[in-house]
């Protein structure tokens, strides 16, 4: 019995001691002929997505729903996106890795060799420079962003120091006519939540 219960401790000290995540640099060379540029208007049925988002968050966050979209906006409120003292330490399960996540209807995409501008709803533009391995903040928050092509798919990764992580995948499909966006949020403890919205391209 003693014998069973010294291989018990041992696998929880290697579980507890096991070093925290690294993301890895990727492809930094966008695919010939692919180029997610454009204006991309999300499909109605995703406007449930950010009932969808919100529990996403709260399942592996572990923040209150109204920390992140006010009732009375819909819209990320400023304290979700730059968090007071009190919060930094990431809530119920320690991750802020959401407040790096932007939402919008209506997509703007600019693609350069170099990198990518998104301007979400005109009023936010975010960029993702193609090959990057950085350390990416909002306030004091601060985290590891990694992006680069996998195939003909771009991904975002975000890591918080808690071991949060926040992807996100871009690619087009049906003919370059849609744009493919997956928001896959990741608890400490490895639970997974995924989003995928479908935009249409539209013209300028």
């Amino acid at each position: 019995m003693s014998r069973i219960l010294f291989v018990f401790a041992a696998i929880l000290l290697v579980a507890g001691c096991a070093a925290p995540e690294i993301l890895e640099a990727r492809n930094g060379m966008a695919p010939a002929g692919v180029d997610l540029g454009g204006n991309w208007q999300i499909r109605p049925e995703n406007e449930r997505d950010r009932r969808l988002i919100r529990e996403a968050i709260r399942k592996t966050d572990g923040v209150k729903d109204d920390e992140i979209f006010p009732q009375s906006s819909g819209q990320p409120s400023a304290s979700s996106r730059y968090p007071t003292r009190s919060r930094r330490s990431g809530g119920v399960n320690g991750g802020l890795v959401h407040v790096f996540l932007e939402v919008g209807q209506a997509l703007k995409i600019t693609q350069t060799p170099h990198g990518l501008f998104i301007s979400f709803d005109r009023s936010v533009v975010k960029e993702y420079r193609f090959g990057e391995n950085r350390v990416a903040n909002i306030g004091e928050v601060e985290a590891q962003r990694v992006t680069g092509w996998e195939g003909d798919t771009l991904v975002i990764e975000t890591l918080d120091r808690n071991n949060m992580k926040l992807t996100e995948r871009f690619r087009l499909i049906e003919d370059a006519r849609v744009l493919e966006r997956t928001i896959i949020l990741r608890s400490k403890e490895m639970q997974e939540e995924t989003i995928v919205q479908l935009f249409d391209r539209v013209a300028a």
